[in-house]
């Protein structure tokens, strides 16, 4: 799953929820559609109702490497045509199954998510409620369980929630990496500003770099260094061109203004 389709999803799920009463945790049945990812070599997972007009898909699509999960189906059974099938997806916030049939190397059927109320429970003891069977889901796609919110807890990343925690776990954000930043001589980043700078590709290795040429750019400003391409080798031929006293804020208005050009 590439950077934009990873960010598009962390984003669909990141809504904030209130509490719910409990009839918001029954099964969820929907439809649902397992092929190929673009990759080829992992699941894809289509979720949506019937109702959709015009032939369109109106639910979620989900494919990265949890897919990789699934019991039941293997990427040679897509190629048998009219076999019957019932592919499952376990995690601690529930079990998903898909039960259908291979139609042109996809199986397609009807889909049952059934959520574990014993980890809503275990969650409700770290702080986290509000959850629906929609987000337990999810949770389930992701493998995110209650000891990975622990950990996060435990490295005292401040600002985690239900809705967060997705994004977190997408881009595979841990206690190692919210440390680095402090190592660096960060104020430790919360939630949300440790997914911005994971989803820019922000990391210690270039941190050094931009600070050996004399730089010393704050969490903002390594976003900036990402969005902008202010690379060790730009500043250096900006430099070379006679730009004087430089700073990131200064590097970012030449890649703005194209005057590197």
């Amino acid at each position: 799953m590439n950077m934009h389709r990873q960010l598009g999803f962390a984003i669909a799920f990141a809504i904030a929820t209130v509490a719910l009463p409990a009839q918001t945790l029954a099964p969820i049945h929907d439809h649902c559609t397992i092929g190929l990812s673009d990759s080829g070599d992992k699941f894809s997972l289509e979720i949506g109702n019937s109702d959709c007009p015009d032939g369109r898909h109106c639910g979620n699509s989900f494919s990265n490497e949890s897919m990789s999960r699934f019991t039941g189906i293997t990427v040679a059974n897509l190629a048998d045509e009219g076999a019957h099938l019932t592919a499952s997806l376990s995690g601690e916030a529930g079990a998903f199954t898909c039960t259908g049939i291979v139609r042109d190397r996809e199986l397609r059927g009807d889909s049952l998510f059934t959520p574990n109320s014993a980890f809503v429970d275990r969650m409700a003891t770290l702080g986290f409620k509000g959850f629906d069977a929609e987000k337990l889901q999810a949770y389930t796609f992701l493998d995110v369980t209650s000891e990975y919110a622990r950990s996060l807890q435990q490295a005292n990343i401040r600002g985690i929630t239900i809705d967060n925690l997705i994004a977190l776990r997408i881009f595979k954000i841990d206690p190692a990496y919210a440390q680095a930043f402090v190592s660096m001589g960060y104020e430790q980043p919360d939630a949300d500003k440790l997914i911005a700078l994971k989803v820019q590709g922000v990391n210690a290795d270039e941190v050094k770099q931009i600070r050996a040429l004399g730089f010393r750019p704050s969490l903002d400003e390594l976003i900036q260094i990402r969005i902008f391409k202010i690379t060790p080798d730009f500043v250096q031929r900006m430099q070379n061109r006679g730009f004087k006293n430089l700073t990131i804020a200064k590097l970012v208005q030449i890649r703005i203004f194209k005057l590197a050009e």
